[in-house]
């Protein structure tokens, strides 16, 4: 990520700070936070000292580093003793567990290089589980009743607007939950991991947001609930969309 570090710094004449966090599972889960989280208050604390104007900060990140992004925002909602972040960019972020055949996983489980069964595979090596429930996770096996309910509100593809859709996604059949799926994957319901099941009183705090989705790729439809989720909360969003992104387009 260098070259595009610089890259960014030269074009927008920012200071871009990158943060090397340590990465699972040979330090786990939520290390990875941690370390982001850590760094972005010590830089908030100290931009003066490289010449930035603490109220023009802005987080960024891609992917999992969406996730990070998204997290670490939603972790200073409530700080007072630090200056508010000015925005954060979501660039194709990772966002929910709860369902894995919302139209985009449907329609681009097989387009490379975020393959459908890959994105959970690297979930659950993140969170050093067993990844013999990939298949039952796949399935919403998962996911206990009464939270199903809270999260459909958040959660669902009857937000996804009709034109996602169009490109051949079937509504699916319910599975029987189960208790020892759920027991495995429980931290994957924290809005640490699942930035998009934070609760309405963080979202409600959150600053000006950029989002960037792609049209193959797995993750598209989680960007557009979290989307969908800021702007019911009077959020300021600019979205992009990628007619022909696929996941890892920058």
């Amino acid at each position: 990520y260098e070259r595009t570090c610089r890259y960014l710094a030269r074009k927008s004449n920012s200071v871009v700070v990158s943060v090397g966090y340590r990465l699972a599972p040979k330090h786990p889960y939520p290390t990875q936070f941690e370390d982001c989280l850590t760094a972005t208050v010590h830089f908030m604390r100290t931009a003066q000292d490289y010449g930035v104007d603490p109220s023009r900060i802005i987080i960024c990140g891609d992917s999992s580093g969406g996730t990070l992004t998204a997290a670490v925002a939603q972790a200073l909602v409530n700080r007072r003793d630090l200056p508010k972040l000015r925005a954060q960019i979501l660039i194709y972020p990772f966002l929910q567990c709860v369902d894995f055949n919302l139209p985009s996983y449907q329609q681009n489980k097989g387009v490379p290089i975020l393959l459908k069964e890959r994105t959970v595979a690297l979930g659950l090596k993140y969170l050093n589980k067993d990844l013999s429930v990939i298949e039952a996770v796949l399935k919403g096996c998962h996911v206990p009743e009464d939270m199903q309910l809270k999260y459909q509100k958040w959660v669902s593809p009857d937000y996804i607007p009709h034109e996602f859709k169009t490109r051949g996604y079937k509504p699916c059949t319910t599975h029987p939950f189960s208790k020892e799926v759920y027991t495995v994957i429980k931290p994957m319901f924290d809005p640490v991991f699942s930035p998009l099941l934070a609760e309405d009183s963080v979202i409600t705090r959150l600053p000006e947001t950029f989002i960037l989705t792609c049209e193959f790729d797995v993750l598209r439809d989680d960007g557009l609930l979290y989307k969908k989720r800021l702007d019911d909360h009077g959020i300021k969003v600019t979205w992009c969309h990628l007619q022909e992104g696929f996941h890892g387009t920058v």
